[in-house]
């Protein structure tokens, strides 16, 4: 007996129960809007979502062409459209996730206006954007199950049994639109405390899977921007326990926790770390500053910070700021720890944030966490920072020219033109670019791909779009043309705006609310029916 078929018998039971007062409910209204609201708070999601991602990672280790997607979406409408957009297409959400990114948080959502990704928007707006991505994604659910409900309606009055009993599978069978959300905590605002406090409220909204990095809170920079300021191992392991902790608090046993590490950019760190003796994790931290070894206390000068390092006397070069550098090229050798101390200390998945799109470049780095940790793997910002035409088209120049390839028809500088659209070296960098992620998973140990930003690039594209023909002589046929028709012809659903907002939905309650007293918005008169 489905779920669907038990709610219809309990709430009868309860209809007995409770007697005559109860005439006009019926249960399998009731049963219905239990399906619609299958999940009742965020814990449940979190609870959920959480099997769903430990599944997946899984099934990645057995094979790496199961790795998993998301999409940065910074309002909940646009997640929503996102995962209706999956299951008409695709017809399922296996997979398939939503990223939140602080980044967007910062530029789209925050009280102050528009800010850059430096964590001084409000903490609270993370929390509050999850609640409301899923708040859309259970109102895609609702609102689809509706449409079959009616359509259940309408088989069984028009006495078509097959039809019906086809519609109830699919009630029975239904997929929700509810998929994990990797919900960025930034550097955690603040010390571990504040990072516990804020990641309670993520996984209370519904996060099963929290994303920290290891730069100071106070001085905390986007991957793709200078300036960045890493902290000591033990001062990012703080925050990846206060992160499982608050899960386990919560009863979220199960949760995610994605360790990135920013220092393959980040060349500066506000704290030298503390070592009590040598070759332990604070004594490898500063092996990598930047300095001099010195003789005596007669080499420090006044305000000369001297660490004793690889057995001898550092005096590591400080900044203007207070801050210290890390010796040059040394960035790789400190992801690398970065990302098998992590793992040793509670991770589960790591973020190397890079500076360009490269297939090698990354599988060198977690191919030398894999000889510790076999098992590594990576959630990988596929960023718009970088410029992926240029990025490969360069990519494919240079193997090209190591090849011995004539590559005197190009210039290295200038492959972002389009002139070179059409050339062989053009069609194999977008071949490239196509199967990236593909190759990412089976090559560099990529689980999950993402895209930070990318709704914030569409919503500006089709904005402009709109606008440069409206406001000048295209006038209305600009969004005719450009937006209602393409609707209508592509299936959005979105053309029936008021459908997509809940209005049928309200609809159906006033039946079961007030019977044939109800007063319908979906009547004759409802300019929505020109649509079909």
């Amino acid at each position: 007996m489905s779920a669907y078929e038990n709610d219809i018998k309990a709430v009868a039971a309860l209809k007995e129960t409770n007697g005559s007062p109860w005439n006009a409910i019926n249960p399998e209204y009731a049963a219905r809007m239990r399906a619609q609201n299958r999940f009742k708070t965020g814990l449940d999601i979190a609870k959920y979502t959480a099997d769903i991602m430990r599944k997946d990672m899984a099934e990645y280790d057995a094979d790496t062409s199961a790795y998993t997607q998301s999409l940065g979406c910074w309002h909940g409408f646009i997640g929503q459209q996102k995962l209706i957009s999956i299951k008409k297409h695709l017809k399922t959400t296996n997979k398939r996730y939503l990223y939140l990114s602080g980044w967007m948080v910062a530029a789209l959502r925050s009280d102050f206006g528009p800010l850059p990704d430096q964590s001084m928007h409000e903490k609270t707006s993370v929390s509050g954007l999850i609640e409301e991505l899923y708040t859309f994604l259970r109102q895609a659910d609702a609102r689809e199950l509706d449409l079959l409900f009616v359509a259940l309606d309408d088989a069984r009055n028009a006495g078509d049994n097959a039809k019906a009993a086809d519609i109830q599978s699919q009630i029975d069978n239904y997929e929700t639109h509810v998929v994990p959300i990797i919900a960025d905590i930034d550097a955690g605002f603040g010390n571990a405390e504040a990072t516990y406090l804020l990641a309670k409220q993520m996984i209370e909204a519904g996060a099963c899977c929290i994303q920290i990095e290891n730069q100071v809170s106070d001085e905390k920079q986007c991957g793709h921007q200078d300036g960045k300021v890493t902290v000591p191992h033990e001062e990012f392991l703080a925050k990846i326990r206060a992160v499982r902790y608050a899960f386990l608090e919560l009863g979220v046993d199960n949760g995610v926790i994605v360790a990135r590490t920013d220092s393959l950019g980040a060349g500066l760190t506000k704290q030298i770390a503390v070592t009590n003796e040598p070759g332990d994790l604070g004594d490898q931290y500063n092996s990598f500053l930047d300095g001099e070894y010195i003789d005596s206390a007669a080499d420090i000068n006044n305000g000369d910070v001297v660490v004793k390092a690889n057995g001898k006397l550092l005096r590591p070069k400080r900044l203007a700021s207070g801050l210290f550098e890390f010796r040059k090229g040394t960035g790789e050798d400190r992801v690398v720890l970065d990302c098998i101390t992590s793992l040793q200390n509670g991770a589960d998945l790591l973020w190397i944030e890079t500076e360009k799109p490269h297939v090698g470049q990354i599988a060198a780095m977690v191919n030398r966490i894999r000889e510790v940790v076999p098992n590594a793997k990576l959630v990988y910002n596929n960023s718009p920072s970088f410029n992926w035409t240029l990025n490969f088209r360069q990519q494919v120049f240079d193997a090209m020219q190591e090849e011995g390839k004539d590559v005197s028809a190009y210039d290295r500088a200038k492959l972002m033109s389009v002139e070179y659209d059409e050339t062989e070296l053009a069609q194999i960098a977008d071949e490239k670019i196509r199967t990236f992620q593909k190759d990412a998973a089976r090559e560099a140990g990529i689980f999950h791909h993402l895209i930070t930003l990318p709704t914030y690039h569409t919503a500006a594209l089709s904005t402009d779009n709109l606008a440069k023909g409206y406001f000048a002589e295209q006038g209305m046929l600009a969004y005719v043309k450009g937006v209602q028709r393409e609707e209508i012809r592509q299936g959005i659903a979105c053309v029936k705006h008021q459908n997509m907002a809940g209005s049928d939905i309200g609809d159906n309650h006033k039946e079961y609310f007030a019977g044939e007293a109800a007063l319908k918005a979906g009547g004759k008169d409802n300019t929505m029916n020109q649509f079909g």
